[in-house]
């Protein structure tokens, strides 16, 4: 049976979900909307060489908004996952929202600056329930040992910050660079640096790069795991909630919502 908790918590993955549904192609020529396929038929009909391939087919329509959607989709599950990790944080430690929140400023080349994020924090000294607390300040003891952190640094460290994602397989240098650097950055301010992975879906150069930059790595194995490699034994063991029983209980809801989606991108129209 859900509880008001698992109601908010389902919003806060499906909200996101829903929103691939309206999801259009922009081809290099739309607006922020998209083209339509009356948009796409003119544009390629216009063009004498897709017309003569015959490109301007509303199944050629089809297969962009799938292609494009499809990705929208595994983004925002992303961005879904990303909110419900930082509320089940304050819900289950009595963090705030601004807690729960990490940030900081950097300056650019041309002395712009810019503010950096991770998805969510964690405080010791934030945390209200001293067993909790222990509990947390004893897992992050634990996993940067087993990622060979020099003692003087655990010692002084005050949190961790977590990048959160529903995989990893991206092959994206900019973006591993920018993740190298936040890591680097979390180590300086005394935070443990930590990537949620929702899945198993991480390609193994980034798993290895990533550890030898001293990033805990957490994924979504449920066999074979312990606290310190899996996100679901993390959140049972550390922070107090099962979410992988909660995904268990309600993937029928969530498997029609993006059944809903899929099906509503594959159609030309």
């Amino acid at each position: 049976m859900s509880t008001d908790r698992d109601e908010r918590y389902l919003d806060t993955l499906i909200r996101p979900i829903r929103v691939c549904a309206s999801y259009r192609p922009r081809l290099g020529h739309g607006s922020k909307a998209g083209m339509s396929l009356s948009d796409f038929q003119n544009l390629y009909q216009q063009d004498p060489f897709y017309s003569w391939f015959g490109l301007n087919n509303p199944l050629m329509y089809a297969a962009h908004k799938t292609a494009g959607g499809m990705t929208s989709i595994y983004r925002q599950i992303g961005i879904g996952a990303e909110r419900l990790f930082r509320q089940i944080l304050q819900d289950e430690l009595g963090l705030s929202p601004e807690e729960s929140k990490w940030s900081y400023t950097i300056s650019s080349a041309n002395k712009k600056k810019r503010t950096l994020r991770l998805d969510a924090r964690i405080m010791f000294n934030s945390i209200p329930d001293a067993a909790k607390r222990r509990k947390i300040s004893a897992w992050v003891r634990e996993v940067a040992e087993d990622l060979r952190v020099s003692h003087k640094i655990v010692r002084a460290l005050q949190g961790v910050v977590f990048e959160v994602r529903q995989g990893y397989k991206s092959k994206d240098s900019k973006r591993q660079n920018a993740d190298i650097a936040n890591a680097a950055t979390a180590y300086s301010q005394a935070y443990l640096p930590c990537a949620v992975i929702l899945s198993t879906q991480i390609d193994e150069d980034i798993f290895n790069r990533y550890r030898s930059e001293h990033w805990v790595i957490l994924t979504g194995c449920l066999q074979g795991a312990t606290r310190l490699n899996s996100t679901y034994h993390f959140m049972r063991q550390v922070i107090g909630y099962d979410l992988a029983d909660f995904f268990e209980r309600h993937s029928r809801v969530l498997r029609n919502e993006v059944g809903k989606v899929l099906e509503t991108l594959l159609r030309a129209e």
